[in-house]
């Protein structure tokens, strides 16, 4: 049973950094992979977290970073991309995407205005489809569609390691007993989502672990549970997000009913710290509103 939650180096050629989201140790991982002097970053995290970030990489010997790939367009993985540029001047930057990321990504008003929160235009960005390979120095890793959360996400494989980093594209599995679905944001679409579960599960055979945003690292007998449990534990919370809010509109009752019925082990939100959860779960609601499935 192996989750890697604590920073450093885990492999031959990857690091994991905590971004502290929303100022919550533990919350999103930030992985730089790293060949020959070539280094990747994976997602640039919000823009409060950056000089801390930089921190870390100078700490870890692992800056520069060469390359930044968005596994998708939400703010909280791009929206310090201009602030990291503009603090890393020693490099010019390479950013990668998926083509279908680079419309938002130029013109975020419509994400801005759904989430709340303000990203800036980025443009200059490197397109990226199903089966590109991204070469550092050597190391090759491939790019997957993995759609569902988003219609522009995507997971990296490191054949090498065998690891898939994949972004918010599966779940959010934050510790052992802690878990949200990627119920996010206008573009959600679960059909595609559960394409998306089986897309990762045919790929099993080439991988020992997968690298999630939420946070961490799952090796072993863990990502095998991971795999197993996917579609259940999307619906679990899919339908009790639903029949919580039908009961009670309250976010509050719903992040309560969540927490008691789901989680009520979880490492990160006690009943004493629900902060972090409720605002997640304000996420789910705005997203199941926007999809039709509540009024």
């Amino acid at each position: 049973m192996v989750h890697i939650r604590e920073e450093g180096k885990f492999n031959d050629n990857a690091y994991l950094l905590d971004a502290e989201f929303l100022k919550t140790e533990k919350t999103f991982g930030i992985y730089v992979i790293e060949n020959d002097g070539m280094r990747m970053m994976i997602d640039a995290g919000e823009a409060l977290s950056v000089r801390k970030i930089i921190k870390k990489l100078k700490a870890f010997d692992i800056y520069p970073v060469h390359k930044i790939l968005l596994t998708h367009v939400h703010w909280d993985h791009v929206q310090g991309v201009p602030k990291i540029k503009r603090l890393m001047k020693e490099v010019d930057i390479e950013l990668l995407a998926h083509e279908n990321g680079i419309k938002p990504l130029k013109n975020p008003t419509r994400l801005n205005e759904f989430f709340g929160y303000h990203i800036d235009p980025i443009e200059d960005v490197t397109t990226l489809k199903q089966d590109d390979i991204i070469d550092l120095n050597g190391l090759e890793l491939k790019v997957h569609e993995f759609f569902g959360h988003t219609p522009d996400s995507i997971a990296i494989q490191d054949m090498k390691n065998r690891i898939i980093y994949v972004g918010d594209a599966i779940l959010d599995k934050i510790d052992k007993e802690t878990f949200v679905p990627v119920l996010f944001g206008c573009d959600f679409d679960e059909e595609t989502l559960l394409e998306t579960y089986q897309k990762l599960r045919n790929l099993k055979d080439e991988l020992d672990a997968i690298a999630v945003a939420h946070y961490g690292v799952w090796k072993g007998d863990d990502f095998e549970k991971f795999l197993n449990e996917m579609e259940d534990l999307h619906f679990k919370a899919k339908n009790l997000l639903i029949q919580s809010y039908n009961e009670n509109p309250s976010v509050e009752y719903i992040t309560k009913e969540y927490h008691d019925k789901l989680i009520p082990n979880s490492e990160i939100f006690s009943l004493e710290h629900l902060m972090g959860l409720q605002w997640n779960i304000e996420q789910h609601i705005d997203t199941l509103k926007e999809k039709g499935y509540i009024e």
